[in-house]
């Protein structure tokens, strides 16, 4: 079964060692990645590929909506073993356009458990109703809402003890909001990027 992704692996694996003969001899003996992305689950989202970087050069957390939830413990695991133990320099939040997650948080249909882990998207959402409100156009609306989730969860990420605690003891520690765009694959800064406490 799955045969086709097994031949898949086999010829990546080769084509990596034609490439770079000790690719696997460095990845096997240390992770070392500068950057931890906190993203959506989307299949269209492969956070190595978009931002140009090797397998061990980029420490990944993936869930629905890329949301990071101060209660969530599979989060917060990946949050403090990337901070104390990797020692990352900088922290990417990253939600896309056309976020299903985003777009199913808001549209009124029942979906089951998921519906809970979206609810924050509800809250920020009417938080924010009137400047949600005021675009005319559903998918721009939706896209701004895609970027305040964003905002939000960075700053979830920013206030998050674990990153309070390295900014106090002096670790060099960027935590940014980013949102990648599905029709052009490029990335856009947000422009929030919390560098401590402040």
């Amino acid at each position: 079964m799955l045969d086709h992704l097994k031949a898949n692996n086999r010829a990546w694996a080769k084509q990596k060692i034609a490439t770079d003969a000790n690719f696997f001899n460095r990845l096997e003996r240390q992770q070392a990645p500068e950057y931890l992305w906190i993203g959506c689950s989307d299949s269209r989202v492969p956070a190595n590929d978009i931002v140009g970087l090797d397998p061990g050069e980029l420490f990944v957390h993936r869930n629905v909506a890329n949301m990071a939830p101060p209660q969530d413990a599979n989060y917060l695991s990946v949050l403090q073993f990337a901070v104390d133990v990797l020692k990352v320099k900088h922290i990417m939040v990253v939600g896309h356009y056309g976020c299903g997650g985003v777009s199913a948080a808001v549209d009124g249909k029942r979906r089951g458990l998921v519906d809970h882990w979206l609810h924050p998207i509800r809250e920020l959402y009417r938080e924010c109703s009137a400047e949600l409100e005021a675009i005319s156009d559903g998918h721009a609306r939706l896209d701004r809402l895609c970027e305040l989730n964003v905002i939000r969860q960075m700053r979830n990420v920013a206030s998050d003890v674990f990153v309070q605690e390295a900014w106090a003891r002096g670790q060099s520690l960027c935590v940014h909001g980013w949102v990648y765009s599905l029709a052009n694959g490029l990335v856009k800064d947000l422009n929030v990027t919390a560098t401590g406490p402040e």
